[in-house]
This record gives structure tokens, C-alpha cells and sequence, in this order.
């Protein structure tokens, strides 16, 4: 049996706990507190990690960490992606400016971008429906990425599982270009 690490990341409120929630094995550890932030409609925000993990078919495990959404608390995104396997970034089309969001978190994880594989996952598109998928597959080939991204409701057991699945077909990818 192998452990693999894969980590969500985005803004507050994206549901990076929700999506955590929506598959692990077991109750989520999570490190909510009181959000302070009145500019944001949410009662708790993560300030350290969410942990949960899924067992594979084969025993596998994957160990699965979610980021605070806050930039204040981007100390702790170079820590958690360290090690990993492969991150998603969830953006809400609901928020004022997604696509800059999605900038912001490409910047912040310039560096994991450059060693491991990332895929999108959009949430709230059938109710706001601009940008579309194909605006944020042009913001980044206009950074010189090429990265899946899908509409991804973070509530949803199955949206989660195929955001998970197109990042281990990255990395299985990967792997088969390294291996002989």
C-alpha cells in the first residue's frame, strides 16, 4: 500500500472543505475558526489545513489537503503542496472576478505548477455562466498552460471523484513519459 498527496487550493468559500467532505473516507480534520472577514458571507474559514483520505481499489490511499483560501495564510500553500502528487484549484464563477482569482492562484503556485500536474475545477457555472470553461482555457494558454479544467461542483460525491480522477490520469501520464 502507497500514500499519495493531492491538495486543493483556492479562494475563500470555494468549498475546498465541502469537496474534501464530499469523498473522504472519514470526518475531514479541519481547522475552521470564526472568519473576521466581513467581505466575505461566511460564518468559518480554514486558517491552517483540511485533511481527509480515500482508499483506492488497489489499497492505495490518498491523503488529501485543502488550503486556506486566504492570501494571508499563502505560507501554508508552499507547505502543503510540498510532496505532492498533484493539486486542483476550485474557482466560484459567482465571485466578482473568477478569472483573476485563478490568476492570483497560479501565481502563488507558480512553482508546483513547473513540477506537478493541476486541473481546474469551476463550480457555480449553470448559474452564472460567464466566464465559460473555454475563457479560462484562454487565460491560461495566454500564461503558456495547457491544464484541464471542468466544471466542478464541490458538493457533489462525483464532480470530486472525476476532478481527482483527471489529476491521477495526469500523473499516471507522467509517469509512463519517465518510465523506459
Amino acid at each position: 500500500m502507497r500514500d499519495y498527496k493531492l491538495v486543493f487550493t483556492g479562494p475563500m468559500g470555494v468549498g475546498k472543505t465541502t469537496a474534501i467532505a464530499a469523498i473522504s473516507e472519514t470526518p475531514p480534520v479541519s481547522t475552521e475558526v470564526a472568519n473576521a472577514d466581513a467581505s466575505i458571507a461566511k460564518a468559518t474559514t480554514t486558517v491552517g489545513l483540511d485533511f481527509g483520505q480515500v482508499t483506492l481499489d488497489n489499497g492505495d490511499r490518498l491523503r488529501l489537503y485543502g488550503t486556506p483560501g486566504q492570501a494571508r495564510f499563502d505560507f501554508m500553500w508552499k507547505i502543503l503542496v510540498r510532496d505532492a502528487l498533484g493539486f486542483a484549484i476550485l474557482i466560484d464563477n459567482s465571485r466578482p472576478d473568477p478569472l483573476a482569482d485563478l490568476a492570483a492562484y497560479l501565481d502563488g503556485f507558480a512553482g508546483a505548477l513547473q513540477q506537478m500536474p493541476c486541473a481546474i475545477g469551476v463550480s457555480r457555472l449553470p448559474s452564472h455562466p460567464f466566464p465559460t470553461l473555454d475563457d479560462y482555457a484562454r487565460a491560461l494558454a495566454g500564461r503558456g498552460l495547457v491544464l484541464p479544467v471542468m466544471a466542478t461542483d464541490p458538493r457533489n460525491r462525483d464532480d470530486v471523484v472525476a476532478l481527482i480522477e483527471t489529476l491521477l490520469m495526469q500523473i499516471e501520464a507522467l509517469d509512463e513519459e519517465i518510465a523506459p
